[in-house]
């Protein structure tokens, strides 16, 4: 073989292993929309142009923890100091709502001014990779990551830690991280008993779990209503969408349908006004 040959041959072989190399991800466009899911697979921003939420002066019940997560977020906004933030408590009670309505509303005084960006729970451990992206960009990105706890046998949590405040980089200064959870530390109770009982140090291991919330400089609770809050949220409901129905016979229907579900939360005023508006014939827009 030959020269010509040999030089052939090698630019044939250089050819294919361009083409089994992975495509360089391309910068994401983070002003194409104000929400994005990230896409773990394909380690890209999908963007959403309609994002399901709530008005965040329908959600009742919740004064303190609107306020609080209202004014960490509009400093956020504004380039100061901002607090990754826990919400945490029963299921239904506005969590994940609050995070979507209290986005919407700074962008409503400050447009543009700040994007979602979800992640999906199995997608932990690609956080890393998503923050690098995040990072250098020049928007500043709400992380939102809803329902998020950890079982016995899962350590992804320990590089969320890292990245979350442990890690040499930390947290991108234009990335605050918000979690919904039913769990105040993230993790199961009967973990942290199994733990304790069949660790070498007692304790130590169940510190280093729960020590994961302390990332997190905001920890607010969520807990089930009362009859009057629930009440004056199917009412507020009520008047947004314009529901023809007497104010008694409103609120007798909607004990009726809280006593059929066994429990009074947002959640629940939320799917008795769809209900009621099925019924009436009207639609929810």
């Amino acid at each position: 073989m030959n020269e010509t040959d040999i030089a052939a041959l090698l630019a044939r072989i250089a050819d294919a292993l361009e083409r089994l190399a992975p495509a360089t991800a391309a910068s994401p466009d983070i002003f194409a929309a104000d929400a994005f899911v990230w896409n773990a697979q394909l380690e890209a921003l999908e963007p959403v142009h309609s994002v399901n939420r709530v008005e965040i002066a329908l959600l009742q019940g919740i004064d303190r923890q609107r306020e609080t997560l209202l004014d960490n977020t509009r400093r956020f906004a504004s380039g100061l100091p901002a607090n990754n933030a826990l919400l945490w408590g029963a299921r239904g009670t506005g969590k994940s709502s609050l995070v979507k309505a209290v986005h919407a509303a700074v962008n409503s005084e400050h447009p543009r001014s700040l994007a979602l960006v979800e992640i999906h729970r199995d997608d932990v451990p690609t956080l890393p990779r998503l923050l690098t992206l995040l990072r250098a960009t020049s928007r500043r990105c709400v992380l939102f990551c809803d329902d998020l706890s950890f079982d016995a046998r899962d350590d992804s949590y320990k590089s969320l830690k890292a990245v979350l405040e442990g890690g040499i980089e930390g947290r991108p200064e234009n990335v605050v991280f918000y979690a919904t959870s039913n769990r105040r530390h993230l993790m199961a109770r009967d973990m942290s008993e199994n733990e304790r009982s069949s660790a070498l140090i007692p304790g130590e291991e169940v510190e280093e779990k729960i020590s994961l919330s302390d990332r997190f400089g905001i920890w607010l609770g969520f807990h089930n209503v009362d009859q009057t809050t629930y009440l004056a949220i199917v009412e507020g409901y009520a008047r947004a969408f314009a529901l023809d129905i007497e104010r008694e016979r409103l609120q007798a229907e909607a004990i009726q349908w809280s006593m059929g579900r066994g429990s009074r939360s947002g959640r629940v005023a939320w799917q008795f006004i769809q209900d009621l508006a099925g019924r009436l014939g009207r639609r929810l827009a």
